[in-house]
């Protein structure tokens, strides 16, 4: 599903890799947890280890307490009422310990909701850097990361989605959208494996 390489060159010093949602309340033995959250963990802490200061990490905070949220966000928290921070303990919250060490020089920016825009924190904390490219790493590609994506889309990022750093608990809905991503969205989504981004971000 991947490409080989870059289809619009190399990456530079406008780059900032985005991670997405790499959290305890997605690991074992959440009732949220990607199985292959530990099997693309090293290949993210590869890049972070690399590129701290140009690291951003996103977190999805659930709702408070349960039943707490607008319109269809009540109704999830009903039927997830032991995902509440209240229920989990705020330490659930957190990024992976092996991630978390790198903070800071890593950001971080906290998210009520699947998209990490509609808050307004992380276009802004990437305007003031003058980005123009994300690497997108993290979880899940078919929520979260679909979310990010298809924001960084409108907004004109060129978007370079590393295929072999993302996870999902669905193998068949992660799949479908890799051939999403990579048949319908072409033109603004490189799909490339982790390999690529290292060898070509100078």
């Amino acid at each position: 599903m991947s490409m080989p390489g870059l289809a619009y060159g190399p990456l530079g010093d406008r780059c900032m890799h985005v991670c997405v949602d790499m959290q305890k309340l997605f690991a074992e033995p959440s009732p949220w947890a990607t199985p292959w959250i530990t099997r693309v963990l090293p290949q993210i802490e590869r890049l972070v280890e690399r590129r701290a200061e140009q690291t951003v990490f996103t977190r999805f905070l659930p709702a408070q307490r349960p039943g707490q949220g607008a319109g269809t966000w009540k109704r999830y928290y009903e039927r997830w009422a032991s995902m509440a921070i209240d229920n989990i303990g705020p330490e659930m919250i957190e990024l992976l310990p092996a991630l978390a060490a790198y903070c800071p020089p890593a950001a971080v920016i906290d998210k009520h909701i699947y998209s990490p825009w509609f808050e307004g924190r992380l276009r802004a904390f990437l305007m003031e850097r003058e980005i123009d490219t994300l690497v997108v790493t993290g979880g899940e590609t078919d929520v979260c990361v679909l979310a990010t994506v298809l924001g960084a889309i409108d907004f004109g990022y060129r978007v370079v989605l590393v295929t072999d750093a993302l996870c999902s608990s669905s193998d068949a809905t992660h799949d479908a959208l890799l051939t999403v991503y990579h048949q319908r969205f072409a033109q603004q989504v490189e799909t490339v494996e982790m390999e690529t981004v290292l060898s070509n971000w100078t």
